[in-house]
């Protein structure tokens, strides 16, 4: 292949990842009209749309995303590759993304990593904090984070967190106007805090276990936030019940601050886990990260 075909691949990567010739074009640091130059000559030469371009959006036709999904993964692997070959014979360096939600950061990632920085002063970290199951592969991220019942079989993963249950709760303040519920179906009449998730847009449903049976429950209420800690501050203020972690929820049941109801039914997840292309070799840096976060009795 050319040289210059290559370039074009990773034009196109660029632009098919952002979404925008503006960001492309920052991340490369070449200017939007040589990208877009760049994708209409590799549009014409191979005679197929790969991108639909607006005065507003950008985005990737059916053949586009058939290359996208063959090509990055290569790149990326070589780009590993390279890390790893510079990383030998001197200390981990380099930047490691992370996707997650904004609990797991809090608790697990950054007050391990904290210490790894201090240790290691040539690595960066970056953290997204979100709800959503990321393709860590089209999101470029190094690792993702989310409960062990979640993950896929083809990824790479290392337990990083004790078994996390989830607990129904609310405020006296609410329950006083709003008798606690004692079964299920009463959840129906009352004001319930949800989460919603980013990957598909739509609602969490509670899922909830009793003994052998276990059930989603979809709940209905005027609050909805994409974070837990606006769950827990919306819960503690007495706007509604809220199905939460038990370590957040624990200060403020201790405090009086939060009541647990419908008990038997609270859900234990087996805990949050690191995970990464398995297809991918670990890099030095990398391994430094999942030495770090690994829970010790895993």
């Amino acid at each position: 292949m050319p040289r210059e075909h290559y370039s074009e691949l990773l034009v196109f990567i660029a632009v098919a990842r952002e979404r925008s010739f503006t960001r492309a074009a920052a991340q490369l640091g070449m200017s939007q009209s040589m990208l877009s130059h760049t994708i209409r000559a590799m549009e014409s030469r191979l005679g197929v749309r790969l991108l639909t371009r607006t005065t507003r959006s950008v985005s990737v036709t059916e053949a586009g995303e058939r290359l996208l999904n063959v090509v990055a993964p290569r790149f990326a692997d070589i780009a590993s590759e390279l890390r790893s070959v510079a990383e030998q014979g001197g200390a981990p360096s380099g930047t490691l993304r992370f996707t997650a939600s904004d609990h797991a950061i809090d608790t697990l990632l950054w007050p391990k990593l904290a210490a790894v920085l201090a240790e290691h002063p040539q690595i960066k970290i970056e953290m997204h904090a979100d709800n959503a199951l990321a393709d860590i592969i089209q999101g470029r991220y190094d690792f993702g984070v989310r409960l062990g019942d979640g993950l896929a079989n083809d990824i790479a993963s290392v337990r990083i967190g004790p078994d996390l249950r989830f607990m129904v709760v609310g405020a006296p303040s609410y329950l006083a106007r709003h008798p606690a519920p004692d079964t299920l179906q009463d959840l129906a009449v009352h004001d319930c805090i949800n989460l919603r998730l980013p990957t598909r847009g739509n609602l969490w449903s509670w899922e909830l276990k009793n003994g052998e049976r276990t059930t989603n429950v979809r709940v209905n209420g005027r609050l909805v936030f994409n974070g837990i800690y606006q769950t827990v501050n919306a819960a503690v203020s007495g706007h509604g019940l809220a199905y939460i972690p038990e370590d957040l929820a624990r200060p403020y049941l201790e405090s009086g601050k939060l009541v647990g109801v419908l008990e038997p039914w609270w859900q234990q997840f087996p805990g949050y886990h690191l995970y990464y292309a398995s297809r991918r070799e670990t890099s030095r840096v990398m391994q430094v990260v999942i030495d770090a976060l690994r829970q010790d009795d895993a």
